[in-house]
């Protein structure tokens, strides 16, 4: 859903209905999950995403463009002369911090030696007046994720998932054949 609470529009998609392959409609290209990743990171202006994205400044325009359109990206001003805006994730782009998350996992284990940006998770009780004016150290540590069912709150690991097809005419191995006629 975008920031007003409807679903954005992506038109039909041929093969399978997936909410992976209409979600990859919206975000499923390289410059736009890094210009995400960038504001996710909390860098707003356009100069800071396109250097460190190291995108094209003409694609990276369009494809901040999409991303407000598709509502997961707001423009706020900054600067009235000349007119210079910044770029804010609206719910619907913050609801795509588990999918950076999970592609900087990835990369951690199958592309870098050494992880290039690691997330820190900083506990509730950060100040010293909240920790009872003591310094504990618990200033923050390296977030080590996981999928946890809210159902019965065990940790997801491999092979503890089934796929369950709720989609008109189609099963896990694509579409259902007729029933044979006698």
């Amino acid at each position: 859903m975008n920031g007003s609470g409807s679903r954005i529009e992506i038109g039909a998609l041929p093969g399978r209905p997936c909410s992976a392959a209409a979600a990859l409609q919206v975000v499923g290209e390289k410059w736009t999950l890094l210009a995400v990743r960038e504001i996710f990171f909390g860098n707003h202006r356009f100069e800071a995403i396109a250097r460190n994205t190291g995108a094209p400044r003409d694609r990276l325009a369009a494809r901040l463009r999409s991303l407000e359109h598709a509502g997961l990206v707001e423009r706020r001003p900054y600067s009235e002369r000349p007119p210079r805006h910044e770029y804010h994730l609206t719910e619907a782009g913050r609801d795509l911090a588990p999918v950076i998350r999970a592609l900087l996992d990835w990369g951690d284990r199958w592309v870098h030696e050494e992880p290039p940006v690691v997330m820190v998770h900083e506990p509730a009780a950060t100040t010293d007046a909240e920790r009872g004016g003591e310094d504990d150290g618990s200033h923050g540590h390296d977030l080590d994720t996981a999928w946890i069912c809210r159902t019965c709150g065990e940790e997801v690991v491999r092979g503890s998932l089934t796929v369950d097809v709720r989609s008109p005419g189609w099963d896990r191995t694509g579409p259902a054949s007729a029933p044979a006629t006698p």
